[in-house]
């Protein structure tokens, strides 16, 4: 059944406007009639089977019939990924939805060498993802942020898993001992972190320094290996 997010309130007998986009594609593209029924979701109200009310040039009318599934919430893993080649970021951030992220925090670093993104677009991806893999909510995200400004500000109860080019760390699997707490996994841009910035982040007590293995991974490659590892080991796939 076709999955809507939709940013209004959900509740029996409520109605329900989807965008011009999402009334075109639910009229023109998948031609549904008065009475056909969706499923739809906002992250905060859990899931609704909602019947199409109305159907014309000027929009679409949904109405709440039933809630579905009681809203849950992703895993709670938040990935800060610094900011690479358009095609490639938004690969991540499609994958980090599918893969149960909660949060994407993009980040600049010394090496970074793009520094602009469309975060519209992004938004957009997320929302497709979670509509097609089931999710309840959608992550957030973030505009981007220098990497020692989002250190600063950090939540030292949140692990931050650094995914560390460096070869002397110990692999994720086995450095993912403590399951319990927030996690977030950083990865870096194709150049990896300056030395300074390794220095750093391993000076920093809520910093868990891993590997990914042996090969040197492309960002989008090393963020959805490192977060599919999280899952297994920490996360809603156990």
């Amino acid at each position: 059944m076709i999955r809507l997010f939709v940013p209004h309130p959900l509740k029996a007998g409520a109605g329900v406007a989807p965008s011009v986009d999402q009334s075109r594609y639910l009229s023109a593209v998948m031609r549904l009639n008065v009475g056909d029924e969706i499923l739809v979701f906002n992250g905060q109200d859990g899931e609704w089977r909602a019947s199409l009310t109305e159907a014309g040039k000027r929009g679409c009318l949904l109405r709440c019939e039933a809630q579905t599934r009681e809203q849950d919430h992703a895993p709670d893993l938040d990935l800060v990924i610094a900011m690479v080649k358009r095609g490639r970021v938004e690969t991540i951030v499609e994958k980090a939805a599918e893969l149960g992220a909660r949060r994407v925090r993009l980040t600049q670093t010394r090496r970074t060498n793009v520094d602009f993104v469309k975060l519209g677009r992004l938004d957009a991806i997320a929302i497709e993802a979670a509509e097609q893999t089931g999710r309840l909510d959608v992550p957030v995200i973030d505009d981007p942020m220098k990497l020692d400004k989002i250190l600063d500000g950090w939540d030292p109860e949140r692990r931050l898993i650094f995914c560390d080019e460096g070869g002397d760390a110990r692999p994720m699997i086995e450095a993912l001992t403590d399951t319990s707490a927030p996690a977030a996994i950083l990865i870096g841009p194709e150049g990896g972190f300056a030395p300074e910035e390794r220095e750093h982040l391993r000076s920093l007590q809520f910093v868990i320094p891993v590997s990914l293995g042996p090969r040197i991974l492309r960002a989008d490659t090393a963020a959805i290996a490192a977060m599919t590892l999280w899952q297994a080991a920490a996360g809603d796939w156990r």
